[in-house]
């Protein structure tokens, strides 16, 4: 074990500063704080505005995975399907995945040992087991081309990728952590066995100072930007940025199944039903070199997309179809794999901790499955640099916020909430009790009509809404509430999303400190849909 750095704890000394607010970063800071180290986290943009919110919002052990031989890392993910849909039932809920035999690819007996396989590798009791389907005569087939026979159905969960970031930073933030958004890292230096950093408001354009006795470097796909050129240290970064994207088209078929299909290039799509009214389609595998700002769907990849699709089902689907894309970069390590889509997966941290000196934790890949696990990992490398902490294996057994009620009680929660708030409509009330759990209270509190929520944007998004995102989920723009906390994005019209920003406007001027002024619409920079 490497020698200890003096600690030189005082009030303005974090135990733990954190260079990312993805959901690596986030769920290291719910953890660290919840063992009572003194956290500090900053993040350049919003929450989850990198990597963590352009996933296929899939909880899942990796079914394909399995042919590269990761199986440590599948039975991983998992065990920890259930765990995370125990701790956030409101916005991590199971699927049930279609995948049919395609002639002429996988035989049909490798793809039940395979699942076979993943019923039976790790955790699995309460999502149903694998089951063989007849697809000519199985609701599930009807939307495929004829002659698709025979397919099987596993299960997986649905997450609200960005949600579970935000809930993550919330419940750190409970347990005392500092989270700043839209503040950036621009050095760090170690010095009398602390480290040094220089952060600047990315609004005010100020700057301060931060001491910690430890850096944790999860900036996601800005990793190794943040290794070459903000820290002064001795980790190189073996990156590999691959880009993955999606499109969403209306909604391609009537029943809650999703489909995982095989392609004759060795990659796979899936296709699953998204925001009621659409379906999301996704994800391609391919090597990105760039500032991963600025990644979008290519020409290339909607086609690729397009065309998997419509191999299999019996309505092509065309670009006119496709009302949204998104695309986003996965920070993986570079393990020399030819392929994109065989780059492993899997999470590696890596710790620079010179003799005497505060030490350094950098993250290299991961997936959002496996972020607790992650976080755990990453927290025993830094034990012999902190001081002593409270319970390292508690993040798996208490709920992040709004996630308080049986994972089995969605139902009946949001009919409790409807009889309660008898006045306000009931699919504002399932959105709310969907995204924000048993927290939907703190938004309705004493309402007794819809017109104590209002004004009201369009798609049933209230000010009493935006009110609580931007006090409790620092959501500072539009683009922060419409594409992050939520995706009504794909719902308000142009009219709608400039009157929300004129009302995000208007609260910041009357709210907010006289430090952050935002620009003359209320909206930061962002990436645009």
């Amino acid at each position: 074990m490497l020698p200890k750095p003096e600690a030189k704890l005082t009030e303005n000394v974090f135990d733990i500063a954190i260079i990312g607010g993805g959901i690596n970063g986030t769920g290291i800071a719910r953890d660290a704080a919840g063992r009572n180290l003194r956290v500090y986290l900053c993040e350049q943009d919003d929450l989850a505005s990198g990597t963590s919110s352009w996933s296929t919002k899939l909880i899942h052990g990796g079914l394909r995975y399995l042919q590269h031989y990761e199986f440590r890392l599948v039975r991983e993910a998992l065990i920890e399907r259930e765990i995370l849909w125990g701790i956030a039932p409101h916005i991590i809920w199971p699927l049930r995945f279609v995948l049919p035999y395609h002639r002429g690819l996988r035989p049909a007996w490798i793809l039940r040992l395979g699942l076979f396989i993943y019923d039976h590798l790790g955790g699995r009791k309460l999502l149903p087991a694998t089951r063989t389907l007849d697809l000519a005569t199985d609701i599930t087939g009807r939307p495929l081309k004829a002659g698709s026979t025979i397919g099987f159905e596993y299960s997986d969960c649905w997450v609200e990728d960005s949600r579970l970031v935000v809930l993550n930073a919330m419940d750190a933030r409970a347990n005392g952590a500092t989270i700043e958004t839209r503040h950036k890292l621009i050095s760090a230096e170690r010095e009398n066995g602390l480290w040094h950093m220089v952060i600047v408001n990315q609004i005010t354009g100020q700057s301060k100072s931060i001491r910690a006795n430890a850096i944790v470097n999860a900036a996601g796909p800005w990793v190794a930007d943040v290794l070459s050129g903000k820290i002064r240290a001795n980790t190189h970064a073996k990156i590999r940025m691959v880009q993955g994207s999606h499109i969403v088209v209306p909604r391609l078929y009537d029943h809650d199944r999703c489909y995982i299909f095989q392609n004759s290039d060795g990659r796979i799509i899936f296709a699953i039903p998204y925001e009621q009214d659409f379906t999301l389609i996704g994800t391609t595998d391919r090597d990105y070199i760039g500032d991963p700002a600025n990644v979008k769907a290519s020409d290339e990849e909607i086609d690729y997309l397009c065309a998997a699709a419509s191999e299999y089902f019996s309505k092509p689907i065309e670009r006119d179809d496709i009302v949204w894309t998104y695309s986003g970069v996965r920070p993986l390590y570079d393990d020399g794999a030819s392929k994109a889509q065989e780059a492993t997966r899997d999470y590696v941290i890596k710790l620079d901790a010179p003799a005497a000196q505060a030490p350094l934790l950098s993250i290299f890949g991961g997936k959002i499955t496996t972020y607790r696990r992650l976080a755990e990992a990453a927290l025993e490398k830094l034990s012999p640099y902190l001081p002593n902490s409270g319970e390292s294996n508690w993040t798996g057994k208490k709920a992040l916020p709004g996630g308080d009620f049986d994972r089995m009680g969605f139902a009946d929660l949001v009919t409790r909430y409807q009889h309660q708030y008898s006045k306000i409509r009931k699919d504002i009330i399932h959105r709310l009790v969907r995204a924000y759990g048993t927290r939907a209270l703190v938004i309705l509190g004493g309402a007794t009509t819809e017109d104590h929520l209002g004004p009201f944007f369009g798609a049933t998004l209230s000010a009493a809404e935006v009110r609580y995102l931007m006090t409790h989920e620092w959501a500072m723009s539009s683009h922060d509430i419409l594409w992050r906390r939520s995706k009504l994005g794909l719902r308000l019209k142009a009219d709608e999303v400039q009157s929300l920003d004129a009302f995000i406007a208007s609260e910041q001027q009357n709210s907010l400190p006289d430090t952050i002024t935002p620009n003359v619409n209320g909206v930061l920079p962002h990436k645009a849909p």
